[in-house]
């Protein structure tokens, strides 16, 4: 076999130059130093970078869930509370279930087997299967054994009152949010900060060791309204029989305590169960008593002529004349239901003369209407600090034309919240002063308020307020047995699409008793449609039954004869000026 000589290339004899064989080496050298530096950094001096690394793969730090506070009423009956509940959750890599697991798993769970699947066939490590189960159900899943398949304690809102204190109480989300009411309200107070602990868990995502300390958890704080759950569960009542009797389409109460302006109890209704809204709507959502705006008719009289008798136009004996029973104002015509002829300033407000309370009106500066008028809270909100809360609507003075004027006078052209309504007749049920109102329970009287009108003037017109429920006013109907009552009736059209309508509203705002009023209470029945409408006949009986349960239940002195009330009286049509 010949052997085979390969000729060598003339490039390959040439020598490697010196500089480059060296400058070679000394980049192999550089490179490793330079990882050995790393190695020594990232080992001997920084080698928490390698353990945090190392500490992912298999330490989870855990939410410990801090319990959100309880609220409860100013006697320290719960209102909503937290109960421990379960969540079913799952690593869906982990779960490899059979179908009858599946199909168990499901039934236990109140879900559908397909849509079970479908939560467990997700690419994500992490996933609610359901949650808040109660404990009995939680205990059946757990018995399962399930790979994949784990538990975690949370929290549920339970309200015990249900619907009786829906709007003011309010609700949680399913992460413990406040929503709604007084959970959105103090939704920081309630809450709490939540704590965390550090544990080591296997690939299946049980805890092995728990590592490190435990950053404990602080609770929510307690909340105590100034509500009084017994006074509230009356107006519920009452407000409930009285839509039911007159078939109408909603209404509100608001129950305040003339001493320290806090409110006792707020009813809307239509309402729901929170502790159940599967079928829960916006209508039912609504608090009323804070965010729906109406015109309050004659109930706004009594604020009229207190601002007439402040400024000296007229005195409680002072003739009006409203013959014949109308007035004409350029081309509108304002009119009484029944004419009469000359008639005190008392008179006005206890026969409810709309021709009378606009000739005073007219007595006067619209600024000076204006100004009272928001002094007394209308226009404006009342910052309770209530979700939702509006201010109604009281346009500027400077637009007033001498209609507007007179038809404020009682209470056409402006609206109002009902809130706003009982919190404005705090003014005489006190001396002429409006407190700010509280949602909290106040451990004393309020100590700064706004001075409305003098106190003369408000005795003077809380006289008037008594005249109207006696024989010859517009609401008889509002008589409490052993107390002496005040208040006003109003009834006004509604507005539909900018135009008054065939419909109603209808309320009634008074306070008791007379002699040193203790409560106030504003009633408002909205679209009443079983024949009355009239304030008097439809509001003003819901204002007895919830005073008269009220003023016993706090123990307050009577001031009058109990006796029995004149039902002839109360059969009788009670009518005032629209």
């Amino acid at each position: 076999m010949k052997s085979v000589r390969f000729s060598r290339s003339p490039l390959l004899s040439q020598p490697l130059p010196l500089w480059r064989r060296r400058l070679v080496l000394l980049a192999l050298l550089c490179g490793f130093v330079v990882l050995i530096g790393r190695a020594v950094y990232l080992q001997g001096i920084n080698n928490e970078f390698l353990g945090d690394k190392g500490r992912a793969r298999f330490e989870r730090v855990l939410d410990i869930s801090a319990t959100r506070g309880r609220i409860t009423d100013r006697h320290g009956a719960i209102l909503a509370v937290s109960t421990p509940v379960r969540s079913v959750w799952a690593i869906p890599g982990d779960a490899d279930l059979k179908p009858k697991e599946t199909r168990d798993l499901a039934a236990l769970l109140d879900l559908n087997v397909q849509d079970l699947n479908r939560k467990l066939a997700s690419e994500r490590d992490f996933v609610y299967l359901k949650r808040q189960l109660p404990p009995a159900v939680a205990e059946k899943v757990d018995a399962l054994k399930l790979d994949g398949i784990h538990e975690k304690t949370e929290y549920r809102r339970y309200y015990p009152s249900g619907e009786v204190m829906a709007h003011m109480v309010g609700f949680t989300g399913v992460e413990g949010e406040g929503q709604e009411g007084v959970e959105l309200a103090f939704d920081k107070q309630l809450l709490g900060q939540p704590g965390s602990r550090r544990v080591i868990k296997d690939r299946r995502g049980n805890v092995v060791e728990v590592v490190g300390g435990i950053n404990p958890p602080t609770n929510g704080q307690d909340i105590a309204l100034a509500l009084d759950a017994d006074i509230q569960y009356l107006a519920y009542t009452y407000l409930k029989q009285a839509l039911e009797a007159h078939r109408a389409k909603a209404g509100g109460v608001v129950v305040l305590d003339a001493h320290t302006g806090e409110i006792l109890a707020l009813v809307n209704l239509p309402t729901y169960n929170p502790n159940n809204r599967v079928r829960l709507m916006g209508e039912q959502l609504r608090n009323r008593a804070l965010t729906d705006r109406f015109e309050p008719g004659s109930t706004l009289k009594p604020f009229t002529i207190a601002l007439a008798l402040d400024k000296g136009k007229v005195h409680p004996e002072t003739m009006i004349q409203t013959a014949p029973g109308r007035m004409m104002i350029g081309s509108a015509t304002i009119s009484d239901s029944h004419a009469h002829d000359a008639l005190t300033v008392e008179q006005v407000i206890q026969v409810s003369s709309n021709v009378g309370a606009a000739k005073i009106a007219l007595s006067m500066q619209p600024i000076d209407m204006w100004t009272m008028f928001a002094n007394a809270g209308f226009g404006k909100p009342l910052q309770l600090g209530f979700p939702g809360e509006v201010g109604g609507h009281l346009r500027p003075a400077a637009t007033w034309r001498p209609i507007e004027q007179a038809t404020m006078s009682y209470g056409h052209g402006i609206s109002v919240t009902l809130v706003q309504l009982a919190r404005a007749y705090l003014a005489f049920a006190r001396d002429g002063d409006l407190p700010d109102l509280s949602l909290l329970k106040q451990a004393s009287a309020p100590t700064a308020t706004k001075q409305l009108f003098t106190a003369d003037t408000a005795h003077a017109v809380r006289k008037m307020l008594e005249m109207v429920v006696l024989p010859g006013g517009t609401a008889p109907r509002a008589e409490v047995s052993g107390y002496r009552v005040a208040g006003k009736t109003g009834t006004a059209h509604k507005l539909v699409n900018g135009r008054y309508a065939n419909k109603y509203v209808a309320s009634f705002a008074g306070f008791a008793p007379v002699s040193n009023p203790r409560l106030v209470i504003a009633v408002m029945i909205d679209e009443p449609s079983n024949g009355q409408y009239y304030g008097g006949q439809v509001a003003a009986p819901v204002f007895s039954q919830i005073m008269a349960g009220s003023l016993r239940s706090l123990g307050v002195p009577s001031d009058a004869p109990f006796k029995p009330l004149n039902n002839a009286a109360k059969n009788e049509p009670v009518q005032e000026v629209m």
